[in-house]
């Protein structure tokens, strides 16, 4: 997926305007982030499971390098290969080449944002190789030819009619009205690619060191089809996906389901370790695991930005923020949406291009309280905005225009003194009688019109103390 990170406003003002698309984002509270937090309060010691968690992830943060050596050195130990990529482009290189060499034809995939960041459905489709995607809502997408909304449910924005519509167009399929009568033609289409596959690919919720094994969490069966069935498994992940054993596995398979869907575990966990053994009933002939940097080193080699390599993608952050839930997925440009995206997106791909994301939070902190491992969004999104306006680690143009550098420079100095603060409320009190209305002010000139469309202000008054002395 090219980044289109440009156009946050535009995406975000059509988003608003879209009754449809505010309706089905309306469910993201009362389904999503509801049932996360009845599933948090129905688990005892989730406090204590979030801070061992965090520690986890932070002490494998900090010494990914022998994480990452280890873990590629068992995978090669159950009989896999494992190929370190720098980027997008050198990832999806890696298996559209494997492909072509085993004379794959048709690929089946499971649910994998990193293999979104690499466009691997449009590499592999220029080389002649037909690629599905199989969970449900991203085989939706890919049939309507558009990027997932988001990281849980990519067809959210989707009602039921326009899913009718697309599948009697794309599959020539009977108007179905119903949601199981869709998911049944979705199952009816995708069993005879099952069968034909050569390869599978999908992604890695996590990947544990000590055994090289990949984990995997589905609710519809599709990921485990597509790593047993197909004669090739490739295995798609971020470099900071790995975590160091068995036993942090449970704590971490806890914490994404019911951060995730509120569940208290998913219809599928699948754990992979290697190609099929003489022994094994079913299972690929080859085994490949890509661990993708991609941008991801510049975050690891930030410290006031490492800690957003935590993330597990559970997706409860964009569930509980306020600003996603009304601009949905599309409007941030890129593969990875909402609060913790507009962190990793910027930095992964470029901030200048994204410089409007940072600023695409109200602050609230309820992405924070959200996270399973308490991963402080807030903070670095004011550091990234902070990089916007002075840009000294990640040089952009400035974002900032005089005339905002001039009113920032005087509300500093009208807060430095019980006298200076006397003086501007004073001035501002005079200033502001055009504008009053009805003791509110309700609209600004340019270029403060934009803080007025949707709010007022009140009016300046006298302070407490000349009025107590009358």
């Amino acid at each position: 997926m090219r980044p289109d990170t440009k156009n946050f406003k535009r995406g975000a003002a059509k988003a608003l305007g879209n009754e449809r698309i505010q309706a089905n984002l309306l469910g993201l509270y009362n389904g999503f982030d509801r049932a996360r937090l009845a599933a948090a309060d129905g688990t005892p010691d989730w406090e204590l499971m979030r801070e061992q968690a965090r520690a986890i992830k932070a002490h494998t943060i900090d010494n990914l390098d022998y994480y990452l050596e280890l873990a590629a050195s068992n995978v090669e130990k159950a009989g896999g290969t494992v190929f370190f990529a720098k980027d997008a482009d050198a990832a999806a290189g890696y298996v559209t080449d494997l492909a072509l060499a085993r004379g794959v034809k048709l690929v089946i995939k499971g649910k994998s944002m990193v293999s979104e960041e690499m466009s691997l459905n449009e590499r592999l489709t220029d080389a002649g190789i037909e690629p599905v995607e199989t969970d449900l809502g991203e085989y939706i997408i890919q049939l309507a030819g558009e990027t997932p909304y988001h990281i849980i449910a990519p067809a959210i924005h989707k009602s039921r009619e326009e899913v009718t519509d697309l599948f009697e167009a794309k599959l020539n399929s009977p108007r179905y009205e119903e949601i199981t009568e869709l998911a049944a033609e979705a199952r009816r289409q995708l069993r005879d690619k099952f069968i034909r596959a050569d390869m599978g690919i999908t992604g890695a919720n996590f990947i544990v060191a000590e055994t090289g094994t990949v984990a995997l969490v589905t609710n519809e069966g599709n990921g485990r089809m597509c790593t047993s069935m197909p004669r090739i498994h490739v295995a798609i992940t971020g470099m900071e996906k790995i975590i160091p054993s068995m036993d942090d596995l449970g704590i971490f398979l806890r914490l994404l389901i019911r951060s995730a869907t509120g569940q208290r575990i998913s219809s599928y966990v699948t754990t992979v370790t290697g190609p099929r053994h003489a022994d094994d009933e079913d299972g690929p002939d080859e085994f490949h695991l890509v661990i993708v940097d991609n941008g991801r080193s510049r975050l690891l080699a930030d410290p006031e930005l490492r800690e957003s390599l935590y993330c597990i993608r559970c997706g409860a952050c964009l569930n509980a923020c306020p600003v996603y839930r009304k601009v949905g997925g599309h409007a941030y440009g890129w593969v990875y949406p909402g609060p913790i995206g507009a962190i990793v997106t910027p930095v992964m791909t470029n901030l200048a291009d994204a410089k409007d994301l940072p600023f695409a939070s109200s602050l609230c902190g309820a992405c924070r309280e959200a996270c399973p491992v308490k991963i402080n969004i807030p903070r670095m999104l004011l550091h990234l905005r902070k990089e916007v306006t002075e840009g000294r680690k990640y040089p952009t143009e400035r974002n900032r225009s005089v005339l905002e550098a001039l009113a920032m420079r005087l509300w500093r100095l009208s807060l430095s003194s019980p006298a200076a603060l006397s003086i501007a409320n004073s001035v501002a009190r005079v200033l502001q009688k055009p504008l009053l209305r009805k003791g509110r002010i309700r609209w600004l000139p340019p270029p403060l019109s934009g803080w007025t469309p949707s709010r007022t202000f009140p009016a300046f008054v006298r302070p407490f103390r000349q009025r107590w002395r009358g």
